[in-house]
């Protein structure tokens, strides 16, 4: 039977493909203000600048593609069975070809309903852009899949429960600033492994193995020493 690998990656992993994220540009997205494109609030001001956001980040996703550490995570499930737990709302690991993936906070490329939030729409290429005008085939108003600033994070409890049955654990391209996601750290059993991978990483137990480097390097890394590991 396969070990269980859980990763738990964030922005660091996806900086690499070209997609940048607010933490790059002191409280700006893309120069937006956060919480004017990325919050509960902002979205109830200004409903159409938000779709607008978005629309550009759909566009701008469509030209990325996975790098050297998305398609180190697949290799890796030849020997393991690899669970990735996402902050990224971008499709790259679904474009690597990984196996199982949970978002934590939505995906960039789908919408779902407003008044039936369990109604999720996958997005195309055709059917890119969103806007406060737009309906749902019941002809429910939309809005961005995405887990704003303001609200519950729906799958970290489905996260704890991957994070308290890992073998090994490993933390990629994340300042470890972010909860709830940051504390999944704190569910991992006592006697697996923790890996941190991040050219600047933050502060950890002394449990946790740090490899001080980007998410590409730090995963050729991290393959060759699991791979003889296992």
């Amino acid at each position: 039977m396969k070990k269980k690998l859980v990763i738990s990656s964030g922005a660091g992993i996806s900086a690499e493909s070209g997609i940048t994220t607010f933490r790059d540009a002191g409280g700006l997205w893309e120069n937006y203000p956060v919480m004017d494109v990325a919050s509960a609030d902002g979205f109830a001001r200004n409903p159409a600048l938000v779709h607008q956001f978005y629309n550009e980040r759909r566009r701008q996703l469509l030209d990325a593609r996975p790098n050297a550490a998305h398609m180190a995570l697949v290799e890796l499930e030849k020997w393991y069975d690899v669970y990735v737990i996402t902050q990224n709302v971008d499709d790259l690991h679904e474009k690597a070809g990984s196996s199982r993936i949970l978002h934590l906070h939505g995906e960039l490329m789908k919408a779902r309903s407003i008044p039936h939030p369990e109604r999720i729409y996958t997005l195309d290429e055709e059917h890119l852009e969103t806007t406060p005008e737009s309906r749902d085939e019941y002809g429910d108003p939309i809005r961005p899949h995405i887990v704003f600033f303001q609200e519950a994070v729906p799958n970290i409890e489905r996260a704890i429960e991957w994070a308290s049955q890992a073998d090994i654990f490993v933390v990629v391209g994340t300042s470890l600033a972010v909860y709830p996601a940051a504390s999944l750290l704190h569910y991992v059993p006592k006697t697996s492994p923790i890996y941190y991978i991040d050219p600047h990483p933050a502060p950890v137990p002394d449990r946790v193995h740090v490899i001080a480097e980007p998410a590409s390097r730090g995963m050729a890394e991290l393959v060759k020493e699991l791979k003889i590991e296992n």
